[in-house]
């Protein structure tokens, strides 16, 4: 049954914006955790043009079935016209914390 959990990554601009987006995550039982990294550089190709940005990565952990809403959610929250939201299926892990993930997001 570890294939109907996920892993989420997005990033955002700064700490305050990613402790919003956690929380709100959390709270609206879209997601059972999210980790934020330390600020990191991101390098990517925008428009013609080589940026860098500093940006602080999220990772989601979700159940399949709340994907989406979550998704749609980061999608509202974000600043960026293209936000990066990365979905990976999760093929195994401790039965005990999917289960977990799954208990957090069934609501």
């Amino acid at each position: 049954m570890a294939n109907d959990c996920v892993v989420m990554y997005t990033t955002v601009p700064d700490t305050l914006l990613a402790k919003r987006i956690a929380h709100l995550l959390i709270e609206e039982h879209l997601a059972a955790c999210v980790n934020l990294s330390p600020v990191g550089l991101s390098i990517y190709l925008w428009e013609e043009s080589v940026e860098g940005a500093e940006e602080i990565t999220l990772t989601i952990k979700t159940s399949s079935q709340a994907s989406l809403r979550c998704q749609e959610r980061i999608v509202q929250l974000h600043p960026y016209d293209v936000p990066e939201i990365i979905i990976l299926p999760v093929i195994g892990g401790h039965v005990p914390y999917l289960d977990w993930v799954r208990a957090q997001t069934s609501v």
